[in-house]
């Protein structure tokens, strides 16, 4: 039973919204705090939808901190939530992840980010053609210069295991979870008083977090506020080669646009597509030939055994994509003193949750940054639309 009044409200209850309850509740157990969810299914979130993955190999040494973080906690998720929570483990396969490099500066950067990454704890390797060639003798490497390699702290985990887990433990701390949509934000100046819902409930809050995915714009928008965030479509096909059984091969970044990890026995793999850009929050339409007319001949140039090919399936994911530099938009939202953004992660966000929600409900309880200073990320940037650009992005 909600109250009319919350410590922290927080618009959006998949990954985001939840590590943001659950970090808060944990700081201080008395705090009040309302997530509000439209869809409890979760069936169309980012947070379901992705395909769960976790990697060092970032050019920013913020997000590199981000996902030492992370990748620590969900090694240790018993640890990290709780044992009563019932979550033993995500399952996390460290398969690493291979960036491949088409040209000789490509892999001269490579060497320069590798060494700001290992600086920090990650254990990248830069690799010639050879030394691929050696440890990777599958792949077909005539246009490769070199391969940038996690060969630890990379891979995969179970998406929805960390949603439920945050989700159980923020419950358990007192957090209140409500099935409606935000339709307003109320606000009286420079603060946000409170949400105006579909059922026609208002609730006000002390402070405000927006984590509502690919609808953070529109949610802003209702408060006279916007950000450069918008829905990309991602069709992610599985598909099987009964030529190319590689199931230890790690989720491997091609430098000509696609990327592909195992499955089991199978694969996953999609690309950017063609005329990429924004859709509507509802549209789930795979664009089922991207696998033929784009990745397939790629795969093929790529790695002979991938000459017989079954599409299994496929599904169709969105980003919250920050069309001003493709990196997150997090921290208070300038102009209001009580609004929190937790947006445009255009990617990222799953592996970045457990680091950002912990970053917010700091900035919100202490006023400042204490385990990673993620100011770098902040929107004042969007202010001077100054871009803070992520180059490894996939």
């Amino acid at each position: 039973m909600t109250s009319e009044r919350y410590d922290v409200i927080i618009v959006g209850g998949a990954v985001m919204g939840s590590s943001a309850a659950f970090w808060l509740t944990r700081m201080q157990p008395d705090l009040s705090v309302l997530v509000i969810e439209m869809d409890p299914s979760y069936a169309y979130s980012a947070t379901a939808l992705s395909v769960a993955s976790i990697r060092q190999q970032f050019t920013n040494p913020v997000n590199v901190e981000i996902s030492r973080f992370g990748i620590g906690f969900i090694r240790d998720l018993e640890g990290s939530l709780g044992r009563e929570v019932g979550i033993p483990s995500l399952g996390l396969r460290e398969n690493g992840y291979l960036f491949l490099a088409g040209t000789s500066g490509a892999a001269a950067t490579m060497q320069e980010v590798a060494a700001m990454q290992r600086a920090l704890g990650a254990g990248t390797e830069v690799l010639d053609a050879d030394a691929l060639a050696a440890r990777f003798p599958w792949l077909r490497l005539d246009d490769v210069t070199a391969g940038s390699f996690g060969p630890s702290d990379e891979g995969w985990f179970d998406n929805m295991g960390l949603l439920n887990g945050f989700r159980l433990a923020a419950r358990a701390q007192g957090a209140e979870y409500l099935v409606d949509r935000v339709t307003d934000l109320l606000r009286a100046g420079e603060r946000i008083t409170g949400v105006r819902l579909a059922s026609g409930q208002e609730i006000s809050c002390g402070a405000l977090i927006n984590a509502a995915g690919t609808r953070a714009a529109d949610i802003l928008r209702t408060a006279g506020e916007d950000i450069p965030v918008e829905p990309r479509k991602r069709t992610v096909f599985m598909i099987d080669a009964p030529n190319a059984r590689h199931p230890d091969a790690p989720l491997i970044v091609d430098h000509t646009g696609f990327y592909l990890r195992p499955e089991g026995e199978h694969w996953i793999t999609a690309i950017v597509p063609e005329g990429d850009g924004p859709v509507d929050p509802s549209d789930f339409e795979p664009r089922a030939s991207d696998f033929e007319d784009l990745i397939w001949p790629r795969l093929y140039d790529r790695a002979p055994g991938f000459d017989a090919v079954k599409v299994l399936r496929w599904w169709v994911g969105h980003y919250d994509y920050n069309t001003l530099d493709q990196n997150a938009i997090v921290g208070r939202l300038p102009g209001l003193a009580n609004l929190y953004l937790m947006n445009g992660f255009s990617g990222h966000g799953l592996q970045q949750a457990p680091a950002v929600g912990r970053g917010i409900a700091e900035l919100i309880m202490t006023g400042g940054y204490r385990t990673i200073d993620m100011t770098p990320l902040g929107a004042e940037r969007l202010q001077t639309n100054t871009p803070f650009a992520e180059r490894a992005i996939i």
